[in-house]
């Protein structure tokens, strides 16, 4: 068995070049969700070693990206021909085994049982190996700790009365979709759920889980032989909450749609919290997508500077109590006026003040907030454009169906939406060629290639279209 060693500071820049290129071809979603948590551990020969925090991820990255990580690396590591993921626990990488092959990482098989049926899991003690174990529930996310205002104000009602009904064996709204972009508060709100109906009923079945665990434990559960057992662990349950329900698919979305059938169907609380409608949820079926929109759809909206300033405010407080330092209005309000991203970089904001006026003993004021808070700052933050967004302008302004628009149709009236679509997706998104196929009903990448340049085409002969493409950008980027 051979120790890890460190890497080199070349094997680290290779690696951070490797990243920079994986997050250009997949976009920012799916480095996120898969690659931005990957440590690189050793470079031996012409293998890759690197380690994930999660048995969950080290198969699926293994599984479904060692390919492209590899093709990655290979640009500037030609020699490179084999990829290992191992788990890293504690903050340090399983040891690498010389005679290992780039298999991907699994446990081994193993008889079916019917362990006991876990309830709310409230700290990170629970054994993660455990396929019917919830996710760890974060103790600082509840309804105490949130600050509501215009933008989310009903979806923190709606959730209030979630919990006080679960309580109460009644169901008020079922199932509930929060959607909202990344940091907005969708996980703040489920877990505050799960805490406010522990504390009122130790009795109820409360089941927390992220779109990956419910991902990782269903697979587990077909590997050991003991699907069964998690089906029904999961259909027992008195409150469902699913997190991050954009990353679900494959088999694993299958089974969450038996599952919320099964629970609505028996009057149990499911609530879903996603990064968009659930029409866009493109990789969910579409009997899943229309139960979830039957239910109570909840959006939360952009921060307004209220709300900003309410949530600068209340962090200032809880600084000012733990540290005695005092954030003058004035601070406050620059701080709300200038973060604009959303409620993370707002506490993020406040940390990094914190953290300057210990350590430099310098007061706080605007001057070192502009000092301080430069990177976060955006005077106009420019909106991240989505695939669904461009399928759902084109689909109106062509009065073409989105789901023709996705389908092997090839009459002119939906091809040429189709192109331009495609055209679109590839100019103001950071996806790749096969991804947009992928998300353009699972085309080939030659498809989409032969799209982009067919409309590139029409459009230097074609000066109406040119106006009419543009006109569709303003119409997306709005």
């Amino acid at each position: 068995m051979t120790s890890i060693s460190t890497p080199s500071e070349a094997e680290r820049d290779l690696w951070t070049r490797a990243r920079a290129r994986l997050k250009v071809a997949v976009g920012e979603d799916v480095f996120t969700s898969w690659f931005a948590r990957l440590d690189l551990e050793e470079i031996v020969d012409d293998l890759c070693h690197l380690s994930a925090p999660t048995r969950f991820l080290c198969s699926w990255v293994q599984s479904n990206y060692a390919d492209r990580i590899l093709e990655a690396l290979k640009k500037d590591a030609p020699d490179l021909a084999r990829l290992q993921v191992t788990l890293r626990v504690n903050g340090q990488a399983r040891p690498r085994i010389a005679a290992q092959t780039e298999t991907p990482l699994r446990e081994a098989p193993s008889a079916p049982s019917a362990p006991a049926m876990p309830r709310l899991v409230r700290d990170n003690t629970a054994q993660k190996g455990d396929a019917l174990s919830g996710s760890a529930i974060d103790q600082r996310m509840t309804f105490d700790s949130f600050v509501a205002g215009g933008p989310n104000e009903m979806a923190f009602g709606v959730a209030r009365q979630i919990a006080q009904a679960t309580v109460n064996n009644t169901v008020s709204f079922n199932p509930v979709y929060i959607h909202a972009t990344v940091g907005l508060g969708k996980s703040h709100l489920l877990n505050a759920i799960a805490h406010e109906t522990a504390a009122a009923d130790a009795s109820k079945n409360i089941v927390y889980l992220t779109a990956d665990h419910f991902m990782y434990h269903f697979i587990t559960a077909v590997q050991r032989q003991s699907a069964l057992a998690f089906k029904e662990w999961l259909r027992k349950v008195d409150l469902l909450l699913i997190d991050d329900m954009q990353f679900l698919q494959g088999k694993s979305a299958t089974e969450f749609g038996h599952t919320l059938g099964t629970l609505l169907t028996g009057a149990k609380q499911v609530v879903v919290a996603g990064d968009a409608p659930p029409r866009d949820l493109e990789m969910l079926d579409e009997r899943v997508r229309s139960r979830l929109s039957g239910g109570l759809v909840v959006p939360i909206t952009t921060f307004d500077v209220e709300l900003r300033r309410a949530i600068v405010q209340r962090r200032a407080d809880q600084s000012s109590t733990r540290f005695g330092m005092h954030f003058p209005t004035a601070v406050v309000d620059y701080i709300a006026r200038v973060v604009v991203s959303h409620g993370r970089d707002l506490d993020g904001a406040v940390n990094r003040l914190v953290a300057a006026n210990q350590l430099t003993g310098e007061m706080i004021t605007v001057p070192l907030a502009e000092k301080t808070l430069g990177d976060l700052i955006r005077s106009q933050e420019a909106r991240r454009v989505r695939i669904e967004d461009i399928l759902r302008i084109v689909s109106r302004h062509y009065k073409v169906p989105r789901n023709e628009l996705l389908s092997a149709r090839r009459s002119r009236d939906v091809v040429r939406p189709r192109q331009i679509a495609m055209f679109l997706a590839k100019a103001l998104t950071s996806r790749s060629l096969p991804e947009i196929g992928r998300r353009f009903g699972g085309r080939d990448h030659t498809t989409v290639l032969h799209s982009v340049r067919k409309v590139e085409q029409m459009m230097k002969d074609d000066g109406e279209l040119c106006q009419e493409i543009e006109l569709l950008k303003r119409m997306i980027e709005e």
